[in-house]
């Protein structure tokens, strides 16, 4: 399973980069503001430092203007990938810039269906938003495994890109259910590496080397 990271930090970005956690990255207009840059600076910034997809998102709400937008985005970095939202105009945008050699991912998808027609448009990436559907007392997961089964059934390649990841278990069943990517904050893939455990047992093996006085160098 790949891991995009969810932010337009280029700090934690960086930091996650070096330990190869880092398949591509997703941004959107709120985490450009919460950057406080300029997006075509900051998003080309972000592009050459990965080498995987940067999924760049139009502002736009009619197709022609999404398109305008999209083809715009691309002009930043070959590993752009246009982020536009699963409407009906969405979708011709979707279906003009793919027919272009264009890499795009169709965000805010809350339902299978919606996922089925993003796969026929030709999207590269299907976003479906796990944490979004939890915080209205639906499961989430319960649309990841949906979309699985569907896109097996007729051998769509678009991929699964899990967004809205709150947590580790998130992550984990996302990998279970076979999605293809998640993207998830820095703070959450950070936290995958943690355990209680972990730490009690590191506790112990630490007090042992102290009260044994061992040293390695």
């Amino acid at each position: 399973m790949k891991f995009f990271v969810d932010t337009a930090e280029i700090d934690a970005i960086a930091e996650l980069n070096d330990l190869g956690m880092v398949d591509g990255v997703t941004t959107n207009p709120s985490l450009i503001k919460k950057s406080g840059r300029d997006i075509i600076e900051v998003t080309k910034e972000i592009c050459d430092l990965v080498s995987g997809p940067v999924s760049a998102e139009v502002t736009a709400t009619d197709a022609a203007t999404m398109i305008a937008e999209g083809r715009k985005l691309l002009e930043i970095a070959d590993n752009i990938a246009v982020k536009v939202p699963l409407t009906w105009d969405g979708l011709k945008a979707c279906k003009t810039l793919t027919d272009d050699g264009a890499k795009v991912n169709v965000t805010l998808c809350f339902s299978t269906n919606q996922a089925l027609l993003a796969a026929k448009a030709g999207a590269t990436f299907i976003s479906p938003f796990i944490g979004r559907l939890d915080d209205i007392h639906l499961d989430g997961m319960d649309l990841i495994e949906d979309i699985r089964t569907v896109y097996d059934n007729y051998g769509f390649e678009t991929e699964i890109l899990a967004a809205s990841i709150r947590s580790v278990n998130h992550v984990a069943d996302c990998a279970r259910i076979g999605a293809d990517v998640i993207t998830a904050p820095p703070a959450v893939i950070k936290s995958l590496a943690g355990h209680p455990l972990t730490d009690k047992g590191l506790a112990t093996f630490l007090a042992d080397i102290a009260a044994a006085g061992i040293k390695i160098l």
